[in-house]
């Protein structure tokens, strides 16, 4: 399987699972898209952090409008 798991960084830094099993990112402007396998769709101002692919993580960083 090729999905990963989407975290987003809190204010302290910590990572919160977003989003499970995302198989699909598109950028929309500031906006990101998340699709998952059960097309289950998420948006969120934020750009992409960390991808860490053979981990299967993706770590997002909110954008501040």
């Amino acid at each position: 399987m090729c999905e990963a798991n989407v975290y987003l960084l809190d204010e302290d830094g910590n990572e919160i699972l977003f989003l499970e099993a995302v198989d699909k990112i598109l950028p929309e402007g500031d906006q990101l898209c998340l699709e998952n396998i059960f097309y289950e769709k998420k948006y969120i101002n934020a750009k992409i952090k960390e991808m860490a692919l053979v981990d299967h993580r993706i770590v997002i960083e909110r954008i501040r409008a």
